[in-house]
């Protein structure tokens, strides 16, 4: 599969010689870990984690290459759009003055910031728009949004005036996500001194005081109104002409600077861990889920098999050891959805354990299984319809319970665990709802009664 070899090139890189920090270290071996653990995926599972693989290799590439992103958020036009053109120091987004044209996330790179991770000479800083946040349509931006955020190792949450419920909302989630944050105004100069004072001391002590840190709320001009200018000739004759101001950022790209300076590269290598440890734990839950999902499948269809097998077997003695069989190859087909060998003697040995395990508890299906057999003999194959739907469910259920009992087994890799069998088994069979499984069973035997030609005779 072409996305194995990626998986490959991504976990077969070294970190960079030249970068000798523990916690640098440490994260890459937990991305490498972690894609070690997606190679050891089914084909099946790999094909559902596709988009997992491809972030977690990016992240992979992020790490290794020293690329920091600084993640931008906000609400529609309040000023994402000309942040990120002033930090850059050019018009690399459009800033429509209706609002709401991002509609993808992406992003640019921040070649003036003036900063590289120590030892990765090729670092970069990365600038990275969102949506905004009170976009239409909202569900899969805001899924967008919190992946970028995932990734970030900074992030600048852009508003113009005193918080809003929507933003105030927002900036909750996002400093949840235990990342640096910034609260950034973007709109200074809309605000006399005296105004911008007050609303920089109405955040600071109420509305973001728990939130984001006095020093991390910064005030910028990032797109300042025209101004008018009136100029005076040597002869004494006015005009006016209106320009506009550069954009006022310096504190804020001082305190981005200082920020990098202080934790740039603990804030790659921790990003980078937490962002592989996220991953992981989805990878597992996952892995649980399609596995579980398979093996309740393969158990119920084997049952089925196995009902189907003793009930429609003329000759009494000959179904039980067909059912034993089926049992045994249903234990085989387990083994490998969880991504163990097991040979079909084992296989088999595995199934006496169970039933063993089971003990007087199975009795009824045994009981059921020694009536029908004897009727069938004294009755020369006759009495098979007589005994087909009781029977076949009884030997169905036993082979469910085989298999939950086998699937367990394997879910704790191929070990009891602390309970050993007979409990396992004892607990399996008390939150198992017999009657609805025979019900089932039985419904699934006339089915197959009715298709066979031979069953009136």
């Amino acid at each position: 599969m072409a996305e194995t070899t990626k998986l490959e090139d991504a976990d077969e890189a070294d970190a960079p010689s030249t970068v000798d920090d523990e916690h640098y270290q440490e994260a890459l071996k937990t991305i490498n870990q972690t894609l070690d653990r997606l190679r050891g995926c089914s084909d099946d599972e790999r094909q559902v984690l596709q988009r997992d693989l491809r972030q977690l290799q990016d992240m992979a590439g992020k790490l290794l290459s020293g690329r920091l992103e600084i993640v931008v958020f906000g609400e529609i036009s309040t000023g994402k759009s000309a942040l990120i053109n002033a930090l850059v120091g050019r018009d690399v987004a459009a800033v429509d003055v209706q609002g709401g044209w991002t509609k993808e996330v992406w992003q640019v790179d921040w070649d003036g910031s003036g900063y590289c991770v120590p030892g990765l000479a090729d670092s970069q800083v990365v600038l990275v728009d969102t949506p905004g946040l009170n976009e239409v349509g909202g569900q899969a931006r805001a899924d967008m949004a919190r992946e970028a955020a995932e990734r970030a190792d900074l992030i600048l949450f852009a508003t113009d005036s005193d918080l809003n419920e929507t933003e105030h909302s927002a900036l909750l989630t996002l400093a949840g996500v235990h990342k640096p944050l910034l609260l950034v105004m973007t709109k200074k100069d809309l605000y006399t001194p005296e105004q911008w004072q007050r609303l920089m001391e109405v955040l600071r002590d109420d509305r973001v005081a728990n939130i984001v840190a006095a020093e991390d709320i910064v005030m910028t001009a990032a797109d300042p109104r025209e101004v008018e200018y009136v100029i005076e000739s040597a002869s004494g004759k006015t005009r006016s002409e209106w320009r506009t101001p550069e954009p006022d950022i310096i504190d804020l790209k001082a305190r981005i600077l200082e920020v990098l300076e202080q934790d740039g590269l603990a804030l790659l290598a921790l990003n980078a861990a937490m962002y592989a440890a996220d991953k992981s734990d989805r990878i597992a839950s996952l892995r649980v889920q399609l596995r579980d999902k398979k093996a309740n499948s393969t158990i119920w269809t084997y049952a089925v098999i196995k009902s189907a097998a003793v009930a429609l077997n003329p000759i009494g003695g000959v179904d039980t050891l067909g059912g034993t069989a089926v049992d045994a190859t249903m234990v085989c087909t387990l083994s490998h959805i969880y991504g163990l060998q097991m040979s079909w003697t084992h296989a088999r040995r595995l199934v006496t354990s169970i039933v063993k395990a089971a003990g007087w508890v199975l009795l009824a299906e045994i009981s059921t299984n020694v009536a029908a057999m004897t009727f069938k003999w004294l009755t020369l194959g006759y009495g098979t319809v007589v005994t087909a739907v009781p029977q076949g469910a009884a030997a169905g259920y036993g082979s469910y319970i085989v298999g939950q009992a086998a699937k367990y087994y394997f879910e704790h890799g191929s070990s009891w665990g602390s309970e050993g069998p007979k409990q396992v088994v004892r607990r399996i069979l008390d939150e198992t709802d017999k009657q609805s499984v025979l019900d089932r069973l039985k419904d699934e035997i006339r089915n197959k009664l009715e298709l066979n030609p031979h069953a009136e005779e």
